[in-house]
């Protein structure tokens, strides 16, 4: 009776056209396990700084054209600096970079960490109150220009442009006496040297 069982039942195999299509998705996952291999990582996407506001970008030119420029033009006179830990020349430079791309917020930020480093080092102070002319708060920036002015030497361009940020910020506020006495105060920073007989 077995015998006889086994000759009913066909002998099940593989179709030539089953056995085609199975070679062919073995091939096609084959390909896709290559193509996978050889390609490389998905791409960074960049991202890219949110547009300036049109109100902010009228301010870049008033903080270069009322204190940076005028105070290099006069800066030929005595030049004192004070020795700056090398931590914060890397922020203040960061502060830079952030400052031209128009991130006040991370120039600022740069420069807050700068000042945990050397809260007294006029020229961080300086940068942080041309910060916040760019941010608009006036207030707070004849607070960093003044303690700049305090902890500095008292001369040259960063004393220039102590009094040219005060300035600004004075006529900002409506101090329009204070504003004009600071740029008086801004052209007595430069000391140039005597003329030698």
């Amino acid at each position: 009776m077995i015998e006889s069982n086994k000759a009913i039942r066909p002998k099940r195999g593989i179709a030539p056209a089953e056995r085609w299509q199975q070679l062919q998705y073995s091939f096609a996952l084959a390909l896709l396990a290559v193509l996978a291999a050889c390609a490389g990582p998905p791409p960074v996407k960049q991202e890219t700084p949110p547009p300036v506001p049109a109100e902010q970008q009228a301010i870049p030119a008033e903080v270069q054209k009322q204190v940076r420029e005028p105070a290099r033009r006069d800066s030929a006179g005595v030049q004192v600096y004070p020795l700056q830990n090398p931590a914060v020349k890397a922020l203040l430079a960061d502060a830079a970079k952030a400052e031209e791309r128009g991130d006040y917020d991370g120039a600022a930020s740069s420069l807050e960490r700068a000042m945990r480093i050397q809260p007294k080092d006029p020229e961080v102070l300086q940068s942080m109150a041309e910060i916040q002319l760019h941010k608009r708060a006036y207030q707070q920036a004849l607070n960093f220009a003044t303690r700049s002015y305090d902890d500095g030497a008292r001369v040259g361009e960063i004393c220039s442009r102590n009094w040219r940020t005060i300035s600004v910020a004075r006529g900002h506020l409506g101090d329009s006496g204070g504003a004009s006495q600071a740029e008086l105060r801004a052209s007595q920073c430069m000391n140039t040297k005597p003329t030698s007989y």
